[in-house]
């Protein structure tokens, strides 16, 4: 099973919250959802940046944290470099500090086997378990574990300099990431900035506004690994190269696409240059062996010229926001025009604008 952590909203204290929990699904379990209700163009907007290893002070909204899990949230954050308040954030919105009654918070697991008061996988908790009380355990039920285990997670994913990056692999869904931090600024008083760094911008994550929900999930996936190595033959989730991360974006979405840029090539339907579309493919005579029938690198549209690509080992960033218009660019292909896809996304009720 792959170590990305895939949460659930367990039991949150408000109406409110409890609306957003139903639209947090399984993105590695097999489930097909796409319509969240935002997407990158405005949940992944830009972010400004602080320093996020100052802890900041507790404000009156802090006070209805449980003071065990209060001093356990400000611990933790101090000794990974994580802002406390991100870490209570993930805990309101997970299980309300653990006091949901809900399958799953202090025994057994949810639905999807998330367990405890930070909703761990198993396998994910055993990867990044921490005996937080130095007790010769490792208890994802027990606070005193699961908290700096979720701190040394969000750590292992960026944080704090990927903040929202790192709250998104904790849980696939901008919709998460918004309301986590929500919950972040309420409990220091709404004075908190987010630091996202690696070059991401605000273009980065923008989108036209006819972009349809099935092309904002597959782009959210790609935008989350910016910042993670390239190495050539890695298939993620620590580190990917240019095919593999494109077909774990298509993948996460319900739509298999092959693994190797000469495989992809023939398979998406070809497009003519200068209309493109987010979502679709490029493709570049690049690399030993490639021709302009046989490229050899590949990346994938967001829009105005841009691509979210993994180019290099020793290109910085690895991963990230780049544009296609060059020299070497072959072609563009459509992957969701293949009639098979076409029926595929049919099935599962999305519309995808220019198909």
């Amino acid at each position: 099973m792959s170590p990305r952590r895939l949460l659930f909203a367990g039991g949150l204290g408000v109406a409110a919250t409890l609306f957003v929990a139903l639209v947090f699904v399984p993105i590695l379990f097999g489930a097909s959802q796409f319509m969240f209700g935002g997407g990158v163009g405005g949940a992944a907007g830009c972010v400004d940046v602080a320093d996020a290893g100052v802890q900041p002070a507790a404000a009156d909204d802090a006070k209805a944290v449980p003071a065990n899990y209060l001093a356990l949230y400000q611990d933790a954050g101090k000794k990974y470099g994580i802002p406390w308040n991100v870490l209570a954030g993930i805990g309101k919105v997970e299980t309300d500090h653990g006091r949901s009654k809900l399958p799953g918070v202090s025994s057994g697991e949810n639905y999807a086997g998330a367990g405890g008061p930070m909703q761990f996988l198993a396998a994910t908790f055993k990867e990044f378990a921490v005996d937080g009380n130095k007790d010769g355990k490792k208890d994802r039920y027990d606070p005193r574990d699961a908290i700096p285990t979720a701190a040394a997670y969000l750590k292992h994913n960026g944080a704090p300099e990927r903040m929202k990056t790192a709250i998104f692999q904790y849980n696939h869904s901008w919709d998460y990431v918004n309301l986590v931090l929500d919950w972040a600024k309420r409990y220091v008083g709404g004075d908190f900035k987010v630091v996202q760094a690696n070059g991401v911008n605000c273009e980065d994550n923008e989108l036209p506004p006819n972009v349809g929900g099935l092309v904002q999930k597959i782009i959210e996936f790609a935008l989350a690994q910016r910042g993670k190595p390239y190495v050539f033959g890695a298939t993620g989730p620590d580190a990917w190269d240019c095919s593999s991360l494109l077909q774990a974006a298509y993948r996460q979405a319900g739509l298999d696409i092959p693994r190797t840029t000469f495989e992809q090539w023939p398979f998406g339907v070809k497009i003519a240059k200068g209309r493109e579309l987010p979502g679709d493919l490029v493709f570049f005579n690049s690399g030993p062996g490639t021709s302009t029938n046989s490229p050899g690198h590949v990346g994938m549209v967001i829009g105005r010229g841009k691509m979210i690509v993994a180019s290099c080992s020793t290109c910085v960033p690895a991963i990230g926001v780049k544009t296609y218009k060059r020299s070497d660019w072959v072609g563009t292909t459509r992957p969701l025009a293949r009639p098979d896809f076409r029926k595929k996304v049919g099935e599962l009720a999305v519309r995808q604008p220019g198909n």
